[in-house]
């Protein structure tokens, strides 16, 4: 662990010394740097907290959006066809006159050929991944896992959480984070409980944190 900012008094009696004061200006960087990642991870939580509250960011339609192929994973296979006729005519029911509906199915192509283009990617790293394990056990698929109401609703929450956690770490491409980074009013948001900022965070791997230092403007761990 690196030595607390605090401790740098212990040293006063060497300054001068120019191995000492380089290492003491690069801990007073180190703590600079966690300052600033802990406040815009802070500010990162506020903003998601106002966007579940409010408007339709985190709604099943607009996450699709983002990441179909997550969506199809979590929960898009296992709709039935009730429950896809139902959305479909809840988006028939939003569309307001034809040139929408014409818009709506122009949307949904598109949606569709991205899925497609993750599904080649995705099935791409994973020919590569069983090319170097040799031991790799092919598993039958005469059956496929049909889960019940309870498993769907587990499928879903863990999505979301996966999404709230795409927004919180910078990867939402389409969204200027600019807007809540450089925002001071997020500062002044109180965080709903400490403990439940934490959720989101403590869990993190080592490497998941190095990644998230290594971009800039990226959240990182205090």
């Amino acid at each position: 662990d690196a030595l607390p900012i605090w401790h740098l008094e212990c040293f006063s009696h060497l300054a001068g010394n120019y191995e000492v004061d380089f290492y003491c200006q690069e801990i007073r960087k180190s703590s600079l740097k966690k300052v600033y990642r802990t406040r815009l991870r802070n500010k990162r939580y506020a903003a998601l907290q106002e966007l579940i509250k409010g408007g339709d960011y985190f709604s099943d339609e607009q996450m699709r959006l983002r990441d179909p192929l997550m969506y199809e994973h979590y929960v898009g296979q296992y709709l039935t066809e009730e429950e896809l006729m139902l959305l479909n005519s809840k988006e028939m029911a939003k569309a307001s006159c034809l040139s929408q509906v014409v818009m709506n199915s122009f949307d949904e192509q598109l949606l569709q050929h991205r899925l497609h283009r993750q599904q080649e990617q995705e099935d791409a790293c994973m020919e590569e991944e069983e090319e170097e394990d040799e031991e790799v056990l092919t598993q039958p698929d005469d059956e496929e896992w049909v889960p019940d109401g309870e498993e769907k609703a587990m499928l879903r929450e863990e999505f979301v959480s996966r999404m709230h956690q795409c927004f919180l770490d910078g990867k939402d491409r389409d969204f200027d984070y600019s807007e809540v980074d450089d925002n001071p009013d997020f500062d002044n948001l109180e965080i709903v409980t400490r403990d439940e900022e934490e959720r989101y965070f403590d869990d993190e791997e080592p490497e998941d944190i190095e990644e998230m230092e290594d971009d800039d403007g990226k959240i990182g761990r205090a």
